[in-house]
């Protein structure tokens, strides 16, 4: 399921819903070595240990703060690696691709600041070459009045040079805030337009027709004693729940049954900090926007609540050169994920369906540009594999462009059928992003090889580095999981019954039954 925004709260404090600036500064991160175990299937795994630490934009952004007249310290916007030259000689189809997505992104103002920058630039080095000049000529031997005078225009130099340098800094930083908004190119076989003009890839199955009155999940849980909102509404807020009895370890079950499956396919496992820098997340291309952010910050820190595992296994490579032989890089993620859902409301969302907190399994890949569209199916897949295991009926989407998000270059959603809310409702997405998070990220691959392309070498022979894709997809949101199994296998005596491949991970347990009073 996409996250469109953050989370928000304090260190020991009260949570409090606040604005990610744009302009979040970075910090630098040390070196990550990797020492991971060997897992079931997991012989094509390389180790991680020749991962190198590379010196990107972001790091060396970090490191130039600036000191203002009135002795506060600025740090820089962080920088991503956009390729400004390609937006400017590709503006007509950038715009096009700005206003399907319905996108607020100003192009015309990145192109003017852009060229601004560029006219600073010759500006900047036109006048260190002077200066170069001055300082060669004052080598030599020469009248002490000409010294003088090399020592006057030295000076004048340097202050003007010093003036420009501050004006080029402000101005990267604002071409950066301003490019960062522009979304991700879009797949030529994306559908254009709203969500309704998403197109149907794939239905599976057909609705189960009951020959009993159809219960929600919100009616089962209270009679099955398995699930308690009313307790947690007044512990927590609105949007929170208590998982009781069996639905404890129907939740622990899914997602032992769905590492199990997805670490067959060769994926890694991880669990993540679920409290990140507000940069990582504006680098995986989360941008927090007004009141409907769905990020929960912490007040008086650069730190944020994930709402999913993407966020943080995004940033274990950040700023890294990867050898070739390691992609592609598979992650399968637990974490717990939090959002405010500013704005949601009604019976659609009621119950489980939309929370602040909840589980999720999430797959993640880093791979070379020419596999993405391949590992995009291959997500696809494994999340119909599973879905298609526990007996769902459901709809694989291809999403239509407004509804992709900046970072995806293009996303399949699925939706489940689920009788007691009387709708499909969506249980899972996988997304291409292609190179806007590595771009933003610093992640970059060395092939091997120089591609025919570009069959020029570098400093020491080597081929030069190149942007790796990432990918990302649900492989279990537990809530909506649950919601999906309790409405399509309750039975008339009120039970539910469950789905064979769960039963070796919840201790046996075939059917939930109503307790005896």
């Amino acid at each position: 399921m996409g996250l469109n925004s953050c989370l928000g709260g304090t260190t020991m404090q009260t949570l409090r819903l606040v604005t990610i600036p744009a302009s979040s500064s970075p910090s630098r991160f040390a070196f990550r070595h990797l020492n991971f175990l060997s897992l079931h299937n997991s012989s094509r795994r390389p180790p991680l240990t020749l991962l190198v630490r590379a010196l990107s934009a972001s790091a060396v952004q970090a490191a130039s703060a600036t000191e203002t007249a009135d002795g506060k310290v600025v740090k820089p916007q962080w920088k991503a690696a956009i390729d400004f030259k390609w937006i400017r000689d590709n503006k007509d189809a950038v715009a096009v691709n700005i206003k399907n997505r319905n996108s607020n992104a100003d192009l015309e103002l990145v192109l003017r600041l852009y060229d601004k920058l560029s006219n600073l630039q010759k500006e900047v080095e036109q006048l260190r070459g002077e200066r170069n000049v001055v300082a060669n000529k004052m080598k030599g031997k020469i009248e002490p009045l000409e010294r003088q005078k090399l020592i006057d225009e030295g000076k004048n130099l340097k202050e003007g040079l010093m003036t420009l340098e501050e004006d080029l800094l402000k101005l990267t930083d604002e071409l950066q805030q301003e490019a960062q908004s522009i979304p991700n190119m879009t797949h030529p076989d994306v559908p254009i337009g709203g969500e309704d003009c998403s197109t149907v890839r794939k239905m599976v199955g057909s609705p189960r027709e009951f020959s009993f009155p159809v219960k929600d999940h919100v009616q089962l849980g209270k009679e099955l004693d398995i699930l308690d909102f009313d307790s947690a509404a007044e512990v927590s807020g609105s949007k929170f729940y208590y998982l009781k009895n069996e639905a404890v370890m129907l939740e622990l079950g899914l997602i032992n049954w769905t590492l199990f499956e997805v670490m067959k396919r060769g994926f890694m496992p991880l669990t993540t900090p679920e409290i990140v820098r507000s940069s990582i997340v504006e680098k995986c291309g989360f941008q927090p926007r007004g009141t409907n952010t769905q990020v929960y910050s912490i007040e008086g820190t650069d730190q944020c609540l994930i709402g999913t595992a993407e966020i943080p296994v995004g940033g274990i490579h950040m700023d890294s050169i990867l050898t070739e032989s390691l992609l592609p890089l598979k992650y399968v993620a637990l974490s717990h994920c939090f959002r405010t859902e500013a704005g949601a409301a009604g019976t659609a969302t009621r119950g489980l369906y939309r929370v602040h907190q909840f589980s999720k399994v999430e797959m993640f890949i880093l791979c070379r540009p020419e596999e993405s569209d391949l590992y995009h199916e291959e997500l696809i897949q494994i999340e119909e594999d599973i879905f298609s295991a526990l007996g769902l009926h459901y709809k694989t989407l291809d999403m239509a462009s407004v509804d992709l998000g900046a970072p995806a270059y293009r996303k399949f959603d699925v939706e489940a059928w689920m009788p007691g809310l009387g709708r499909y409702g969506e249980i899972s997405s996988a997304s291409n992003c292609t190179d806007y998070q590595s771009r933003r990220l610093g992640i970059r691959y060395r092939p091997s090889e120089p591609s025919s392309s570009q069959p020029k070498k570098v400093k020491g022979n080597l081929p030069p580095t190149k942007f790796v894709h990432t990918l990302n997809a649900t492989a279990c949101a537990v809530p909506r999981m649950i919601v999906s199994l309790l409405e399509n296998y309750q039975q008339e005596d009120g039970s539910v019954i469950i789905p064979e491949p769960l039963r070796p991970f919840v201790g046996g347990l075939e059917v939930i039954a109503p307790k005896s009073r």
